[in-house]
Order: structure tokens, then sequence, then C-alpha cells
């Protein structure tokens, strides 16, 4: 048996972009994912603390040192530039390995996105 658990988390990072005219999916600066460990393709929950939206999409990758953090597609309608969001992934594995397992969890300083020196 397998459960999902938490993989990684990025906490209260800033939206710098949102466009509705793209395929779908969130950019990251590349900082940020090679930090949280994820893998451009990923899916990820996307949660928004100032509406409290939460939704689903994957991961791509953007320029490093950006502190780009740009919702793409429809997940576009679902924040606005300056909203701070969370990012959380969730990996699969066996209860014994979750009991081990110590996720990466990332805090990058406001409003920048970028992670502490």
């Amino acid at each position: 048996m397998t459960i999902e658990v938490l993989y990684s988390k990025i906490h209260r990072v800033r939206v710098t972009g949102a466009e509705l005219n793209y395929i779908g999916s969130i950019t990251l600066d590349s900082d940020l994912i090679d930090a949280a460990k994820l893998i451009e393709g990923q899916k990820v929950t996307i949660v928004n603390i100032d509406n409290g939206e939460r939704f689903d999409t994957y991961v791509i990758r953007g320029g490093s040192g950006s502190g780009e953090v740009t919702l793409n597609g429809p997940a576009a309608r679902r924040v606005q530039k300056g909203d701070v969001i969370i990012i959380i992934a969730y990996a699969a594995m066996s209860v014994e390995e979750a009991r081990s397992y110590q996720p990466t969890l990332l805090f990058p300083e406001e409003p920048t996105n970028r992670l502490r020196a």
C-alpha cells in the first residue's frame, strides 16, 4: 500500500504574473524549482492565501534568479499579480517510507521570491 504525503512546499511566494493566453501551468524561478526538489512537469497544488482558491497545475522552469511565479492558462483566472500563494507537491510512498520521510520546506524572502542566503 502507498499513501500520498507532503513531498515539498514553497511557502508564501508572491505571484509575479498571470498569463491567460498560455497553455496552462505555473512558471517558477529555476532556483525555487531546484531548492524544492521539483521536476519540470510535476503536478503541484496551489493554495491562494488571498482568496482561498485551491487548484492543481504543473511546473514549468523559468529563469534562474528571476523570482518568477507566473500562473498560466486557466489558472491565471484564480490569482492576481501580488497574491501570496503556497505551492505544495505530494509523493506516493509506502507507510514505512512516509514515517521517516522529511519533506523539503522553503520559505523564500517576500516580496522578491528569492531564497535566503
